[in-house]
């Protein structure tokens, strides 16, 4: 079995075609989804689409696009018992975006705190930033972390694995030199699987869903030199103790 720790069914490229996308995923052996809303309106859909058996709601704002971030805070606090995560939120410092860092910071601190109090793991975004984000949430000492699609040095990952953090591999890593190096460093047992859906496709400028799962999971055995059957094994067993879903 399989779970994807982080999409977003909610997505145009997406939703049109939502049950056979879900369907398609079932087949590839992904049984459980995790869709990540990214604003209030998209949060309070990704609650929709929820059925609490395949797919499970996390709720989180873009770190680049934090106007009304205040009413996800809020809408997170009424919904968490529904919800498996907050995120995705964090730091993006990515050049073409050019957003107020220090904004950045103090939003992510609150969603780290919030993360803390309501006993929720936290979903990562760290675009350009992995090591900041790290060393932010060591600093403030969040506890159950997802580091989404990190896409700083291997050696960086260092500090949030010893810390116990989650990393999650997409089906880019198919691609990504990068990426390949992180899994080579990360332990299987600090290593998660996702699809990022729609994004970060196998196949550069192709829609990616939960499907391609499998594909983070093909890469994962090859460059540990282990089983698939090991890999879907832990990486199950990591995604549910800490998303705490029981099926």
């Amino acid at each position: 079995m399989l779970v994807d720790v982080h999409c977003h069914l909610t997505d145009e490229a997406i939703k049109a075609n939502l049950a056979k996308v879900v369907e398609d995923a079932k087949r590839s052996g992904v049984a459980i989804i995790v869709t990540s809303g990214l604003g209030y309106e998209d949060c309070l859909k990704a609650l929709e689409v929820s059925d609490y058996k395949t797919i499970f709601p996390s709720l989180g704002i873009m770190p680049y696009k934090l106007d009304g971030y205040e009413d996800v805070f809020s809408l997170i606090e009424k919904s968490a018992k529904k919800i498996v995560a907050i995120g995705e939120v964090g730091l993006d410092f990515h050049v073409n975006v050019r957003p107020d860092k220090e904004l950045q910071r103090k939003v992510f601190k609150e969603f780290i705190e919030l993360s803390l109090n309501l006993d929720l793991p936290l979903i990562v975004h760290s675009r350009s930033a992995g090591k900041y984000a790290l060393e932010m949430l060591v600093e403030c000492g969040a506890k159950n972390v997802i580091m989404h699609a990190f896409d700083g040095s291997a050696s960086h990952s260092l500090i949030g694995f010893e810390k116990g953090y989650f990393f999650s591999i997409p089906p880019s890593v198919v691609r990504s030199t990068q990426k390949q190096k992180l899994v080579n460093k990360v332990p299987l047992e600090n290593i998660l699987l996702e699809s990022d859906a729609p994004a970060l496709s196998p196949v550069p400028g192709t829609v990616n869903t939960p499907s391609n799962v499998r594909i983070s999971a093909e890469v994962v055995s090859r460059i540990k030199g282990i089983s698939l059957e090991k890999v879907e094994e832990i990486t199950m067993e990591n995604a549910m103790r800490i998303l705490k879903i029981k099926v």
